[in-house]
């Protein structure tokens, strides 16, 4: 998009009925990992243009193991790859070309970074005054802002660890909840930007942070202790606010999370398991008094759902409306019934590594724009796939991309 061209009232693109509500709209991304990389893949999936800047050797996320195996292909679909070596004058050069065609530049280094090859929002909204610049941190600016920040570390001291594990055994969340957060915090504040800009015609610089991310995450725990005067115990050792709220270990010792959150559940519990006793048991008569004798409900309950199979309880549940649910897997959800008529997986095709160019399903946004889901448009780029695209409409001539590929200030 041509960074002078008015738009409308909203900020947006004009487009049609059926276009993504961003086509038009070009995100330059300087991103690695997962926080910065998610917000540019919010972005694209709603239909923007976005162009990862990778350096000479690649993102490193593309050749992690283990648990960071599924970063790449996960956060980096419907994008376009050109790989620059900023370190050469060349190199800083073109970024810095490339961040001038853009409405949304986003960025996720440590503080002064992007200072030093001019791609920092001061120089940049220089240039482009509608610029809306995405800085995707560990900390906002303040005391912490040099420390070097991880999901884990932002858990262990934002609180979050601690109420994860039991008492006495602090435990990070199963995913990357503050990555994945803190860079859907970036596109919001990004969508939010655009909006302003339609009205006042300018830029303005979006901070997101993993600590601060955190922090909104236990604010119903800090609350409740300013309210009540009672610390939050670990979720492992919580005071539940309901007394049947819990996972069950059943027959064959398959396990299964039930619950009965209101005094009209707990009649439809018993009346579905044939618990005639327990609902005419002046001890549970109210859920609040059910709370207070979990410590006789809870042995009871345990004991005569055991004699249940997980498929068995699971169609009763379903049956009756009570809420529940199998203890699953993640690799298990590929097979969901509901995921899969729904449409919430997608096939890719796989950059790099052993499996290169093998397809594998992934994930997608967790929302509907007129009733359908946003897709997968663009694979996940392998490496400078768009280098010479992108230089191209830059206004670089073939000699010229040849002497920057030869220079390797691009690749």
């Amino acid at each position: 998009m041509n960074p002078d061209k008015q738009l409308p009232l909203t900020g947006l693109p004009d487009r049609g009925s059926k276009a993504l509500p961003l086509a038009g709209l070009r995100v330059v991304e300087f991103t690695h990992m997962v926080m910065g990389p998610t917000c540019g893949m919010v972005l694209a999936d709603m239909g923007a243009e976005v162009i990862k800047v990778e350096p000479i050797d690649g993102d490193r996320t593309r050749h992690l193991l283990g648990a960071g195996a599924g970063f790449f292909p996960m956060f980096n679909r419907n994008k376009k790859s050109i790989a620059i070596d900023l370190h050469k004058p060349q190199g800083a050069a073109v970024a810095r070309k490339l961040a001038a065609s853009a409405d949304v530049v986003a960025e996720n280094f440590k503080p002064g970074t992007m200072a030093k090859y001019g791609l920092d929002y001061a120089a940049l909204s220089k240039v482009n005054e509608r610029l809306i610049y995405v800085t995707c941190k560990g900390f906002l600016p303040g005391p912490y802002e040099h420390r070097t920040a991880l999901d884990e570390v932002v858990q262990m001291m934002g609180g979050l660890a601690y109420m994860t594990g039991r008492p006495g055994d602090p435990l990070r969340a199963g995913t990357s909840v503050n990555d994945i957060m803190g860079g859907m915090f970036g596109a919001i504040g990004a969508l939010g930007a655009l909006v302003q800009r339609g009205i006042t015609g300018k830029g303005q610089e979006i901070q997101s942070a993993l600590f601060e991310n955190n922090v909104f995450l236990v604010g119903q725990h800090m609350l409740q202790y300013a309210i009540t005067g009672k610390a939050a115990a670990p979720m492992p050792d919580r005071i539940s606010a309901w007394a049947v709220y819990d996972v069950f270990t059943v027959k064959d010792g398959e396990q299964i999370f039930l619950a009965a959150v209101s005094d009209a559940q707990w009649a439809t519990f018993c009346d579905a398991l044939g618990y005639a006793d327990l609902k005419s048991d002046a001890r549970y008569a109210t859920n609040n008094q059910r709370v207070e004798a979990r410590p006789l409900l809870l042995p009871v309950l345990r004991e005569r759902l055991a004699r249940h199979s997980a498929a068995d309880l699971a169609a009763l549940f379903e049956r009756v409306g009570l809420p529940f649910a199998p203890i699953r897997k993640p690799e298990e959800l590929f097979d969901d019934e509901h995921l899969n008529v729904t449409g919430g997986l997608a096939d890719i095709t796989l950059p790099d590594g052993k499996r290169a160019g093998d397809t594998a399903r992934t994930t997608l946004l967790p929302f509907t724009m007129n009733g359908e889901r946003l897709g997968v448009r663009l694979q996940p780029p392998r490496q400078g796939a768009h280098t010479r695209e992108l230089l191209a409409q830059l206004g670089f001539d073939a000699a010229a991309i040849n002497d920057l590929v030869a220079a390797k200030a691009v690749a």
